[in-house]
């Protein structure tokens, strides 16, 4: 019997809760969508260790931009792994590059360890690497539980190739879970096309927010994909559908 994982990126509580009552196995909980997902506050995170019955992954990761990381954001992005661990999480979810744009192994290596047992996902750091295959290898070897790609495109639709070959390469060893552009109508034409394990998406709905004024001569933050008077949720039903296909396949 096929057990193909749907994990959720959630955003905030009522998104989260969404995923888990739409049926997702687990949420990959960040911050800051229009960045690609930072690590959430650690209100956010204690509150869904609390009161989610389904897995939460969390974002360690801490800004936006590229994966080369200083000293300084590497120390932060341990201490939040060591949060992580303390507040009872299933894992993290992370990945630094070398500046050629290979798989930093020795910081990597290090963030494993304190991780421990929690289950780590390098994410699609592995889409941004000069070597895709290679960069497979090296995440496995490394010991990670999973990886999330879109097949080195910016859609897992353009990247499937890649994703079947990194599937047959190291799917044995290493959980492969498709991302980015996934929805319930191409999943099924991705898992018959590359066989991935898991399936990621946000199953994102964008609704306006409660403000009965609004100021239109200010953005607090530039030009986002949600405007201060939206709010971008999971859809519930959105995770239903999903559900339904993986549960077809």
């Amino acid at each position: 019997m096929k057990n193909i994982k749907l994990e959720i990126c959630t955003y905030n509580m009522d998104s989260c809760l969404a995923a888990q009552n739409g049926g997702a196995d687990r949420v990959e909980l960040c911050a800051s969508m229009p960045e690609g997902g930072i690590t959430p506050s650690f209100a956010l995170i204690e509150a869904a260790a609390k009161n989610l019955k389904i897995d939460t992954m969390v974002m360690i990761r801490p800004r936006g931009g590229d994966f080369l990381y200083g000293n300084y954001e590497f120390e932060l992005m341990q201490r939040d792994i060591e949060v992580c661990r303390q507040l009872g999480v299933k894992g993290v979810v992370f990945g630094i590059l070398t500046p050629e744009g290979r798989v930093d192994k020795h910081r990597n290596k290090i963030l494993l360890d304190l991780a421990g047992r929690m289950e780590s996902c390098f994410h699609r750091a592995i889409d941004m690497t000069a070597d895709y295959l290679q960069s497979a290898k090296d995440i496995a070897d490394l010991g990670f539980t999973r990886v999330l790609t879109s097949g080195a495109y910016n859609k897992a639709t353009n990247g499937v190739e890649n994703i079947r070959q990194i599937v047959q390469l190291v799917g044995n060893d290493l959980e492969v879970m498709a991302g980015s552009g996934v929805n319930p109508d191409n999943i099924r034409a991705l898992y018959e096309r590359a066989k991935p394990a898991a399936f990621h998406f946000s199953a994102k709905k964008i609704i306006a927010g409660g403000m009965l004024f609004k100021n239109p001569s200010v953005s607090m933050g530039g030009v986002g994909e949600v405007s201060e008077y939206d709010v971008a949720l999971s859809d519930e039903k959105e995770v239903l559908r999903a559900r339904s296909v993986i549960n077809s396949l």
